[in-house]
Formats: C-alpha cells, structure tokens, sequence
C-alpha cells in the first residue's frame, strides 16, 4: 500500500476545477465547506424544497438545484445515500460534460455495477476514515483524518492527481492518503460494518446487558458496565492500540481479557465471520439490501423497531439524560 501526504500533492491540480457536491449530509456538507475553505470552486446540488438547501446557502455555498449544479462540472461528488445514488446519476447523465470526473465517497454502487458511468467518464474514490462530522472538526483545527484512494477509470490521465488534490482539500492528505480499489474499500467496509463496528458490536454489548439482567443485577448496573464504559475503551484503542488498552486497564482485567476474550470470540464465531465476508464477496448482501430498499424496506422497519424497543435502550435513555455533559 502507497501512503500519500501534503508534499506529494500538486494543489493547484483543481484550481480551475468546477467541483459539484451532490448531498448534504454528514460527508457531503464537510466535503463541500472544507474544499470551499481550500479555496476551491464549489457547487452544491440538492432540491430546492429539501430539507438542506436553506443550511447550505446559510453556511455560504453556491447551491443549485441537481442538474443545474452538474452542467460544465469538471468534477461532480456522489454523497447522498447509496440506494440513492444510482437514480439521481440516470437522471444527470446526460447533462455531465464530456471527460468529467465522477467521485465517490463509498465503492457499493460501482463495484456491484448499479451504476455504470458513460465511458467517457474517470471515476474516482476518496473514502474518509471518519464521520462527516470529524472530517470538517478537524480541517478547522488544521488537521485531517486518513482517506482512502481509487481510481477505477483514468481516461484523462490525471485521475489519481485529481484525487488525491481532492483529498487534499477535504484536509486528507494532512493525515495520509491510502491507494485501495474499489473493490477493497466496498467488501471491508461492510464486512466491517457487519461483523465488528456495528453488527458486531452492538451485539455483544446487548448479549452482555442482558445476560447480567436475566441473572437479576440491576438494568442501570448492566447498562454501565456493558454500554457506557465501552467509550473509555474505545478511546484507549483508538489512540494506542490495544497495548495502550492494556496500559490503563487494571491487571485483573487484562486477566479477563486474556483468558476470557478467546472464549466469547472463538473459532466458531470467526467461521461465522466468514460466511458474512462471503456473502459480501459474492453479492448476496448487496443483492439483499437493494431488493429490500425497492420493496419499502419493510424488513428493515421491522427491524429498526425491535432494536429501539429493547430494555437497554429504555434505561439507557433514563440515565443518559441525567448526564449533563453529553448535551448539546
């Protein structure tokens, strides 16, 4: 793997650029205000009626609707939500001028060909390691957060210059620009998702509340020990590793970790893993999410209500609202 910073970077690669931001969430506004701060021409692409133009033009970007914001648009950045994605592209592809550069923040769509881009496109990838949020938190600061990087098509020949100027401007190249495939950052960001980050984890924490609650402990005692102490966890392992988790933690519960860890995680549950990394490999996620999306996501509504209903997030709610240090 190649590890790019600022000196390798050509900044004035999309000074002449017109770059257009299509969404306005988490990455879509700290992409656009970050390159807009870098001194770069930025459009922003959302419905006039949609519930993000009026906090655009209030944070002082050019805003137009969709396929205005594309016309002689030499870079154009997909950022709305992936099921999105490919309808919003069919209906602007014939507005997109000829050789323009398509960006995306996340592979899905084209690694599982939902969108085909017109062959006269580049396209182009540049993944932040972080939510939206932090990506802005820390170009303010004069700092960025690590992006992966791909090309998928380089008809121009300076594809991967003008990704990596890009990542610059969102202040990636502050922290490392990392070459990946479209293919790479797809299949293990949603294994990620899936097995550790978000599945995964949420899993274990609920498995653990439960399990000391069924043996009679009480739920605000359970929610502590499973769920809010996780933080100061996470937070050791994000700065150091797990040595560094080691360092603060007490003897007695690297013990645990040590001896107990192993037995929670075992060979079944990495057997387990994958069978998940497969049916990302071979489409059987993606083909599920999708047929699920063009259903009404009626599954996944379900879904979402059973996990909002569950004993840990009504306690955990009651508690957290008497920690005056988590408001806003």
């Amino acid at each position: 793997m190649q590890i790019f910073s600022e000196g390798d970077v050509n900044k004035t690669q999309l000074e002449s650029s017109k770059i257009t931001i299509l969404g306005f969430g988490s990455q879509g506004r700290a992409h656009a205000m970050n390159l807009k701060d870098s001194g770069l021409n930025v459009v922003v692409g959302l419905r006039r009626n949609g519930p993000s133009w009026d906090k655009a033009i209030d944070d002082g970007l050019n805003v137009l609707e969709p396929d205005e914001a594309v016309i002689d648009s030499d870079l154009i950045s997909f950022l709305v939500p992936d099921m999105a994605q490919p309808e919003l592209y069919s209906s602007l592809e014939s507005k997109i001028k000829n050789s323009a550069t398509l960006l995306f923040a996340h592979g899905f769509n084209i690694h599982y060909q939902q969108i085909q881009p017109r062959s006269d496109l580049d396209v182009i990838l540049i993944a932040p390691k972080s939510p939206g949020d932090l990506v802005r938190r820390q170009y303010t600061q004069g700092k960025g957060v690590p992006c992966l990087m791909a090309v998928e098509r380089d008809n121009s020949g300076q594809a991967q210059a003008n990704a990596m100027a890009y990542a610059h401007g969102i202040g990636g190249s502050r922290a490392g620009i990392l070459t990946t495939t479209f293919a790479e950052e797809t299949e293990t960001d949603l294994f990620g998702e899936q097995a550790v980050l978000c599945g995964g984890v949420t899993e274990l924490i609920v498995s653990g509340f439960d399990t000391l609650v069924d043996a009679g402990y009480q739920p605000e005692v359970a929610y502590f020990e499973c769920m809010h102490e996780l933080k100061l966890i996470v937070d050791l392992l994000y700065e150091g590793g797990i040595k560094k988790m080691h360092e603060f933690v007490s003897e007695t519960a690297i013990y645990g970790d040590l001896s107990r860890g192993p037995r929670i995680i075992n060979s079944e549950t990495k057997e387990r893993m994958k069978t998940i990394l497969e049916e990302v490999q071979n489409k059987t996620f993606a083909q599920e999410w999708i047929e699920e999306n063009k259903t009404g996501k009626e599954n996944y509504n379900r879904m979402m209500d059973e996990d909002q209903s569950q004993q840990i997030e009504k306690v955990g709610k009651e508690l957290r609202e008497r920690m005056s240090w988590l408001k806003n």
